[in-house]
């Protein structure tokens, strides 16, 4: 029987066909090892099952179940939730940096696909932002499965384009949005912290949920270059020759104080902070996600 669980990881993920078939092998593996550690007794709750009755559809058997049990069961989903859920992807210049396989942007979409195809099986609502320093696509919370393709073609087809903004957009969206819902920001937020903060708190100030996933690259974490390297800045195109081994231990104290910042302010506003680079599998994140989930419900 195949390993699903190895579609959790970023770089294995990457080299699949399309975003549909990256979004189902990364929730299958996810869902695939919840009864491991560290997850062991935690449920997804989108599905139970029931023995298959004349006048089922028969796409709606689960087959993976028949080759277990020779039996036919169809899954029976629980009744709508109705939370509506926003994801805000940042694809500003600086997401499109990577040291490795992938780049912040790629990582960002793979789990906005995941996070998507996962709340549509749930019957939740999900919608998608596209930003860098405007609206780049804006698509509306559905539920419908149907729903899956055109929010998966827009990820698709997505890449890393202007100067960041990030206050502007939250701030624009917090007025857009009348309903509470959950708001999921992807963002490797480089930009002003104190002004990023702001926008956030806006959407508690409406009662919204917030669950913030922080993504950086390990090399921009970690400042591991072994050579004197030109910088140039992937947004304004400034450039910046340096000895990295000069700079390295204060680079890394910036970046530490950085982000301390986002989980101080995060905590204290009651915003729900995860940092991930892009090497990290997407386990950690979805189960953020069904934790956040389990307590607004």
């Amino acid at each position: 029987m195949e390993d699903y669980r190895k579609y959790l990881k970023p770089d294995v993920v990457s080299r699949l066909a399309n975003m549909e078939l990256k979004a189902r092998l990364v929730v299958e593996g996810f869902i695939t090892g919840l009864h491991k550690s560290p997850y062991h007794g935690f449920s997804v709750e989108f599905a139970e099952h029931r023995q298959y009755m004349p006048g089922d559809e028969i796409k709606r058997i689960d087959w993976k179940v028949y080759g277990k049990t020779d039996r036919f069961y169809v899954k029976e989903y629980e009744e709508e939730t109705n939370l509506k859920s926003y994801i805000l992807l940042d694809a500003s210049g600086s997401m499109g940096y990577t040291s490795e396989k992938i780049t912040k942007l790629e990582y960002g979409c793979y789990l906005s696909a995941a996070l998507t195809y996962l709340m549509l099986l749930q019957r939740d609502a999900v919608g998608l932002v596209v930003f860098d320093n405007k609206i780049r696509k804006y698509l509306p919370p559905r539920s419908v499965m149907g729903y899956l393709y055109q929010i998966l073609k827009e990820l698709q087809n997505t890449e890393s384009g202007e100067t960041t903004d990030i206050s502007v957009i939250l701030h624009n969206i917090a007025e857009r949005i009348k309903r509470r819902g959950l708001i999921i920001l992807i963002s490797d937020l480089l930009d002003e912290p104190e002004k990023v903060i702001k926008g956030l708190k806006h959407f508690r100030h409406r009662q919204h949920e917030i669950l913030l996933f922080h993504i950086l690259d390990p090399l921009e974490a970690e400042f591991s270059f072994s050579k004197d390297a030109v910088f140039r800045d992937m947004e304004n195109s400034e450039e910046i020759n340096t000895q990295t081994w000069h700079i390295r231990n204060e680079y890394r104290k910036q970046v530490r104080e950085f982000i301390l910042y986002y989980k101080r302010e995060c905590r204290e506003n009651r915003i729900d902070y995860v940092f991930v680079d892009t090497k990290k599998e997407f386990d950690q994140a979805l189960f953020k996600y069904l934790i956040k989930r389990k307590r607004m419900r």
